[in-house]
């Protein structure tokens, strides 16, 4: 089922720059990272001009109040001719929250999924972020409880 959505959503573009680096400047302070308005852009910048993920916005071209961020995997285990979409980073500003505006870019990264032939999704979050864990499940995503994620920082 499509929510429709309270906001428009669209494609993201270098022009949005200005747009999407608050965004994700703010999405990492979530995680607990320091503001860094500087990396956000130089980090989002490159992923527009790179095209190494896909980013849609919600709201207008003067302001935007969420996006979500996917990066194209491919998967060994399944080896199918489909690549597997990282729903990587889903933002919405506090004022836009419980708007449908997470569930309307949630389902544009489904419908990328589907026009790409993408074989699934999948996404991380932290445990504790149970406000994110209910949207996910109530748009069918399932908690993986077969394999655990190691990670290795290497800085």
């Amino acid at each position: 089922m499509t929510t429709a959505p309270t906001e428009p959503i669209r494609q993201a573009t270098l022009r949005d720059l200005d747009l999407v680096a608050p965004l994700f400047d703010a999405y990492r302070q979530f995680y607990g990272l320091p503001r860094d308005p500087d990396l956000a852009r130089a980090f989002i910048g490159e992923r527009l001009s790179r095209g190494d993920s896909v980013i849609y916005l919600a709201g207008s071209t003067a302001a935007a109040v969420g996006f979500v961020q996917l990066y194209p995997v491919l998967s060994s285990t399944s080896a199918r001719p489909g690549r597997l979409w990282l729903l990587n980073d889903l933002f919405v500003t506090v004022q836009a929250r419980g708007k449908g505006v997470a569930r309307a870019l949630m389902e544009r990264a489904r419908a990328l999924a589907v026009e790409t032939g993408a074989t699934g999704l999948f996404l991380q979050t932290a445990r504790n972020n149970v406000t994110a864990r209910h949207l996910y499940e109530s748009l069918g995503y399932r908690l993986d409880e077969t394999f655990v994620v190691y990670e290795l920082g290497l800085q």
